[in-house]
């Protein structure tokens, strides 16, 4: 853990640090990613969790778009740039190793590719998966149309 992590974990209520100090302290892993965690920001609903690099991070911060990185595609992914399924920052925090990140967003519409509200639909239980949401919006319409003409 980074002397930055360890300074907050004795910080009075309300203190306050440059942002780009505690940025410069993240502990990104070897591919330079931390796991970011999006969650509704009024309800508290987990919808979903990507990737970030410091880049998509910063965008983040400086825009209020969530940008994420997208590891399959090996570049930045502005959530909801091809299905019009934007989420935008209302909070952001880092956990107290500074490993991972919470985000508290608003998410228009479904936040799954599947077309569900959250990707987290696969509950186990009592030795099976079973699906516990159905989706908003078909998948293949979801991502037929371009943003703009929603």
């Amino acid at each position: 853990m980074t002397d930055t992590f360890k300074q907050l974990e004795r910080a009075e209520l309300d203190s306050r640090l440059p942002l780009a100090r505690v940025i410069s302290a993240v502990r990104f892993n070897d591919d330079g990613l931390i796991p970011a965690i999006a969650q509704q920001h009024d309800s508290g609903e987990v919808l979903m969790m990507a990737w970030m690099n410091r880049e998509a991070l910063e965008e983040t911060l400086a825009s209020g778009r969530v940008c994420y990185w997208s590891r399959s595609r090996g570049k930045l992914w502005r959530k909801g740039e091809t299905s019009g399924q934007q989420q935008h920052l209302r909070g952001a925090c880092l956990d107290c190793d500074g490993d991972t990140l919470l985000l508290q967003v608003e998410q228009t519409g479904p936040a799954c590719h599947t077309g569900r509200r959250s990707c987290f639909y696969v509950a186990m239980e009592d030795g099976e998966a079973r699906i516990v949401s159905e989706p908003l919006i078909d998948p293949e319409t979801l991502y037929r149309q371009p943003p703009e003409r929603r």
